[in-house]
């Protein structure tokens, strides 16, 4: 691997202040960002990413890559929960397996978002449509997820029925925000986003380092005890990331040209949902435990693809181009 991309990528800001906030709570600092300056920056975060996607695709020339690489989406966001299933079960009981494996097959936002500050950084290209497909996964997923659940836990069944469990995964706010800002931002001139550059653009770097912080603040705070959970979720919680996004960084090879998009599908290959997955497995999977699986999509998970996981694809992409 060249040493650079691992150098440029640990000496991001972005990511200093991401371990800055690791830091904050070894040392038992009082440092915080409040609950609702957080959600507001996450709000943005979500808002300039799909608005400029937009913008993105509204340029973008009619290809069917745009179609194979929607239905590529969907197809991981269904296949990863099934098959990480099968491995989880072997530790863990039906509700636990089923969270998890919903976690890993949707994807997160921060890390999509983060993903497309390392490749600018790097200088290179992607397209608009990425923001549609990071989308479109996490939804898919959680239906999965439960389905598993009922499926081979017929005792217990699950809270919520299927019906309601679809419609809070499609209408979850995230999910929202980030299509509708796409729509917006297809659908607005170059006049008009020129107007709202300054803060779709300008100050998204800084947003990005204070929300890493953030997240660091809150992964650190789950190291301990994510740690008691034994070695089995310690090493799922990297292995398997690793494998999907390493995977789908060579398989994509055979029907993506852009190494811009190949990257950010092996991001949301590997990424784990902290955010919507949690929030529907609380009402549809309530012997769930989100000890288990939160902390490691969070705490584990997340620190390793922003960190050593981006440069492993990058180098894999451009090794089988």
């Amino acid at each position: 691997m060249d040493l650079h991309l691992l150098v440029d990528n640990l000496t991001n800001p972005a990511l200093l202040f991401f371990f800055l906030g690791i830091l904050a709570v070894q040392l038992k600092s009082d440092l915080e960002i409040p609950p609702n300056s957080s959600k507001f920056i996450s709000l943005y975060l979500l808002f300039s990413i799909g608005f400029k996607g937009g913008q993105e695709l509204a340029h973008s020339p009619y290809d069917p890559e745009i179609l194979w690489s929607l239905l590529f989406g969907i197809f991981l966001a269904l296949f990863v929960p099934l098959y990480t299933y099968f491995i989880l079960r072997r530790r863990f009981s039906v509700a636990n397996s089923g969270a998890i494996a919903a976690a890993y097959g949707s994807v997160s936002a921060v890390t999509f978002v983060t993903a497309i500050s390392f490749l600018e950084i790097e200088q290179i290209s992607y397209g608009g449509h990425m923001v549609a497909v990071m989308a479109l996964m996490e939804a898919p997923s959680i239906v999965i997820g439960v389905l598993l659940v009922a499926i081979f836990d017929k005792k217990n069944g699950f809270a919520m029925p299927l019906p309601k469990v679809i419609r809070h995964a499609t209408t979850n706010g995230s999910v929202l925000l980030i299509l509708g800002s796409l729509v917006i931002g297809f659908l607005a001139s170059d006049h008009q986003a020129e107007g709202i550059k300054p803060f779709t653009t300008d100050i998204f770097k800084g947003f990005l380092a204070v929300f890493l912080l953030d997240m660091g603040i809150t992964s650190g705070g789950e190291i301990s005890a994510l740690v008691k959970k034994g070695w089995f979720a310690l090493v799922f919680a990297i292995v398997i990331p690793l494998i999907n996004g390493c995977i789908t960084a060579v398989v994509t090879a055979s029907f993506i040209s852009e190494p811009g998009n190949r990257f950010l599908f092996a991001i949301l290959a590997a990424s784990a949902s902290y955010i919507a997955v949690p929030a529907a497995m609380r009402l549809a999977v309530p012997k769930a435990n989100p000890s288990l699986y939160l902390p490691m999509a969070l705490a584990l998970t997340f620190p390793f693809n922003i960190t050593l996981g981006m440069p492993i694809y990058l180098y894999l992409i451009q090794s089988f181009s």
